[in-house]
């Protein structure tokens, strides 16, 4: 995956701008490997949109992001999911083991500084969406953004916390120890509901089934909306196969009911979407039409 200093895009939601950090960007996936219900047929049908941004036809591989989302509201500074940070063990997980990325850059050179953020929220708790949260100082995991409230799903902490669920896989495991639990232990954790609030015109709503207690965020911006639905979808094809979920939903059938409510809601609101994954150009909109979504990339501005 790519790891160059590329120049940030920001779209814009009323007053608020939205601004992609990015921490990885290249082919990943073969498609089969990412989704549990593949149909090679489905992706020659899109393959004049979907390739180069989406899909690489030469090595049958889908193109991954890994990025947070930056938002700035005229009151607060928000980072939506943290992606994998910095020297962490992740032997499990190869694209993310051991990484040594300039995420940290790419924020400032978006015109913000750690302790510019007010909220970190996490959609979810799984290993590429956290590891930020915390960087190691001198052999301690600790905080990456010191004057951040982390907002997380109380569904989701207590789900990954190894105390209440001692049957969790190693990686799991070591994900919640070095990258939330020094948050909880600096006492900046902020749980929240699978429906709550956060701050002006920033809703939090239910999307479990990839992971049991994903929440989104809703950005309500006047006559636009903007949507950061974290593992929702990971690719665009899902939009015209929303039953396919991937080899990564816990409980995919959940995962398919969340994925067309929220497929349903920005077709009717005409919702600015912001997955965690997409390719360039990372973000787009939602149009309905007999049977079914179709997908509208839309660019920065």
């Amino acid at each position: 995956m790519n790891m160059a200093l590329n120049s940030p895009a920001t779209w814009r939601i009323g007053e608020t701008t939205v601004t992609r950090i990015e921490e990885l960007l290249g082919p990943a996936f073969r498609p089969q490997e990412l989704l549990a219900t593949w149909d090679p047929a489905v992706l020659d049908a899109h393959l004049h949109w979907m390739a180069p941004n989406y899909y690489v036809p030469e090595t049958d591989q889908f193109i991954m992001s890994v990025h947070s989302w930056l938002i700035r509201t005229p009151h607060h500074t928000i980072l939506v999911d943290t992606c994998c940070g910095n020297a962490k063990n992740r032997p499990g997980s190869p694209h993310f083991h051991q990484l040594n990325t300039p995420y940290l850059d790419r924020l400032r050179a978006a015109g913000v500084e750690p302790e510019d953020i007010d909220y970190v929220l996490c959609t979810h708790l799984h290993v590429d969406h956290v590891g930020w949260n915390t960087r190691l100082i001198n052999g301690r995991w600790v905080p990456t953004f010191p004057n951040a409230k982390y907002v997380f799903s109380r569904d989701e902490l207590n789900f990954w916390n190894p105390a209440n669920n001692p049957h969790l896989p190693a990686e799991p495991r070591d994900v919640f120890t070095d990258s939330v639990l020094p948050v909880i232990a600096a006492k900046q954790e902020q749980v929240v509901s699978m429906t709550d609030q956060l701050g002006d015109n920033l809703l939090i709503e239910p999307a479990p089934g990839h992971s049991p207690g994903q929440i989104v965020l809703r950005l309500l911006g006047g006559e636009d909306e903007g949507l950061f639905i974290g593992d929702v979808m990971h690719s665009p094809i899902q939009v015209y196969q929303p039953h396919w979920s991937s080899r990564f939903c816990m409980n995919p059938e959940q995962a398919v009911q969340s994925r067309l409510r929220v497929l349903g809601h920005c077709a009717e609101h005409n919702s600015l979407v912001f997955p965690a994954h997409f390719g360039v150009p990372h973000a787009g909109r939602i149009r309905s039409h007999t049977g079914g979504f179709s997908f509208v990339p839309t660019v920065p501005r």
